[in-house]
């Protein structure tokens, strides 16, 4: 089951008092889906996940819900690294209309591959709605091997797709290598997009596609019509972006990025930071020299 080429993983905006602008919430969904994105993820670890209460998650996945209706796909990032509770917030998360949830390897307990099958198995007989696997060991301390992906695809119908950001071609590889041809692999890294499309990926959970949507679509769209030099042409020109959007720890800099397009989206919340004067720097030129400055929406 797939779900578009091109799926941002959105930001979560606050206002001046450091709450949630769900206003804007349903603003900057709209832009993305009419600006590349096929749908949209919300509460990922772009939209700084682990630092949104309960009721500000209930009320993110109400806002976009009602703001990507009809416009395009809804994926809500709705597990912990507690299981119970996973399947808990799993179930709400169902009965608020979403097109799949996105499911994140339990972090810091480092479980074993048994331990990872039986916690996303839990899952999956939780809520029936297709779910989108997440590995992502940079930030997790575990990678889920390719092996304990194809156990889950065949033993559960709901579990449909896998967001790989370990930046790895062989783990993509090892996975096309071992899931069904309609079991989506989503690239997680931006930079990656192209290299992934052509061992098979489905596209991309992007974070640069909040200001280079119709970019990476175009790449993307490109690819999948023969047109590879066209679409090698687009990766190389947006490699820089890719990269810097990363020179600190996601999601700072692609909020300070939509700030500088005059978004207002505030800052991230503790324990992240602002970006560094010279960060800050490095990202305003990049900006400049894409002419991407300026509101776009």
């Amino acid at each position: 089951m797939y779900f578009g080429n091109v799926l941002t993983a959105m930001v979560t905006p606050y206002n001046k008092e450091g709450g949630v602008d769900y206003a804007k919430t349903q603003k900057l969904t709209e832009y993305l889906l009419s600006n590349g994105s096929d749908g949209v993820l919300v509460c990922g670890t772009t939209g700084e996940s682990p630092c949104l209460t309960p009721d500000e998650r209930a009320k993110l996945w109400d806002a976009t819900a009602e703001a990507a209706k009809g416009k395009g796909y809804l994926i809500l990032g709705t597990t912990d690294n507690e299981t119970a509770f996973s399947c808990a917030v799993a179930r709400k998360a169902y009965k608020a209309g979403a097109d799949a949830l996105l499911a994140v390897c339990p972090y810091y307990n480092k479980p074993s591959q048994e331990g990872l099958y039986r916690h996303f198995a839990a899952i999956a007989a939780s809520a029936d709605i297709p779910i989108i696997l997440y590995n992502i060991p940079g930030r997790t301390g575990v990678n889920m091997q390719a092996e304990t992906v194809a156990r889950l695809a065949r033993d559960f119908s709901n579990i449909v797709a896998i967001k790989d950001a370990t930046g790895s071609l062989d783990s993509v590889s090892a996975l096309k290598k071992v899931l069904p041809d309609d079991f989506a692999v989503y690239c997680g890294d931006d930079s990656l997009t192209l290299p992934v499309m052509s061992v098979g990926g489905a596209g991309v959970i992007s974070v640069a596609s909040h200001i280079i949507g119709n970019e990476i679509a175009a790449m993307i769209r490109a690819y999948q019509e023969g047109r590879v030099q066209e679409a090698r042409e687009l990766h190389l020109r947006y490699f820089e972006v890719f990269k810097k959007l990363f020179i600190t720890t996601n999601p700072v800099p692609v909020k300070a990025c939509l700030n500088l397009q005059g978004w207002d989206m505030g800052d991230c919340r503790l324990p992240l930071a602002p970006p560094a004067e010279d960060e800050l720097a490095i990202l305003g030129e990049m900006m400049e020299k894409y002419g991407l400055l300026g509101q776009r929406a």
